[in-house]
C-alpha cells in the first residue's frame, strides 16, 4: 500500500495535472502554491464565459464554496454540470455546510453532479448529508471526524462517490473499503485554508490516479506527513506555512516511508 502511495506522489511531479480551481478569496494564493509545491499545474477560473473550456481541457476541477457569491454559484454549478458530462474527476469542498440556507441550497444543487470526492470536515459532512443535528461554527469543525462515518457511508450510497473527512485522524471512505491516515500535527489548523489545499492536492492526484480512492490517500498523507515534519522547525503558524509548502515540494522516499501512518479496515 504504502509503495503505490508513494508512486502517486512521484506521479503527480512526472505528469503535472492541470487543476482547474473554482476556489475562495482567502484561500486563492495558497491553494495555487500547494498545487505547485506536489508538482501540479494550478489554473484559477471562475468566469461563467470560459469554465466550461477550461473544465475540458483540465484533469481535475475543484469546487470550493468558501467565500460563495450569486455569481459564482452559477459558474460553479456549470462547471460542475460540465465535469459530469465529461466523466471528469472533480472535487467538492463543501466549506461551511450546514452554517446557512443559501450554502445549502447550492450544495444540494452541486451534488447532483455527483462528485468525485467530497472533501471536508466532519461537521460538513454531517451537515451534507443531513445524517445529524450539528452547528456549524464558521468552518472549523464541531464534531470529531469518526462521528461523520454514518453521513460518509450515507452520500457514498447516494451520490457514488469517494468521501475524505479531515480531522486528528483523516479517514477516506468509499463503496468497499475505509482508510485512516494518522498523520499531521494539530498546529496545522492554525493556518487558515490549509483543508482547501488539501482538497487541490486531492484533485490533482484523482485526476491522475487509476485508483481514486488511493489518489486521495495519497494526497492526504503527503500534506499530513508535510505538516508533522515541518511543525518540528517551525516557531507558529506562520512559519509552519512555509515549511509545509518546501516539505511539499521536497519530501524524500526515506521520510515518507519512515514517518507513513496509514491503515485500512
Amino acid at each position: 500500500m504504502e509503495n503505490n502511495l508513494w508512486n502517486y506522489i512521484q506521479s503527480v511531479k512526472k505528469l503535472s495535472p492541470l487543476v482547474h480551481n473554482i476556489s475562495n478569496f482567502v484561500v486563492m494564493n495558497n491553494t495555487a502554491n500547494a498545487l505547485l509545491a506536489v508538482g501540479a499545474s494550478p489554473v484559477m477560473a471562475h468566469a461563467k464565459s470560459e469554465v466550461k473550456e477550461m473544465v475540458a481541457i483540465a484533469n481535475a476541477l475543484v469546487i470550493n464554496i468558501g467565500t460563495l457569491d450569486e455569481y459564482w454559484s452559477e459558474s460553479m454549478l456549470t462547471a460542475a454540470e460540465e465535469a459530469s458530462r465529461l466523466k471528469k474527476t472533480w472535487i467538492l469542498d463543501p466549506v461551511g455546510a450546514g452554517a446557512t440556507a443559501y450554502r445549502d441550497e447550492i450544495l444540494a444543487k452541486l451534488l447532483e453532479f455527483k462528485p468525485t470526492v467530497i472533501r471536508g470536515n466532519a461537521s460538513e459532512i454531517i451537515a451534507l448529508a443531513k445524517a445529524n443535528k450539528t452547528v456549524t461554527k464558521g468552518v472549523d469543525s464541531t464534531a470529531e471526524s469518526n462521528e461523520a462515518i454514518n453521513a460518509a457511508k450515507y452520500l457514498i450510497e447516494s451520490r457514488e462517490c469517494i468521501i475524505c473527512i479531515s480531522g486528528a485522524t483523516d479517514i477516506i471512505i468509499d463503496v468497499k473499503e475505509t482508510y485512516f491516515v494518522e498523520n499531521g500535527h494539530a498546529l496545522m489548523t492554525k493556518i487558515t485554508g490549509l483543508g482547501c489545499s488539501a482538497s487541490a492536492i486531492v484533485a490533482a492526484f484523482a485526476g491522475i490516479a487509476d485508483n481514486k480512492t488511493e489518489g486521495t490517500v495519497a494526497a492526504m498523507t503527503l500534506l499530513g506527513i508535510a505538516g508533522e515534519l515541518s511543525e518540528k522547525i517551525s516557531h507558529g503558524p506562520g512559519s509552519l506555512q512555509m515549511n509545509i509548502l518546501d516539505k511539499l515540494y521536497n519530501l524524500s522516499e526515506p521520510e515518507f516511508f519512515e514517518n507513513v501512518k496509514v491503515s485500512k479496515q
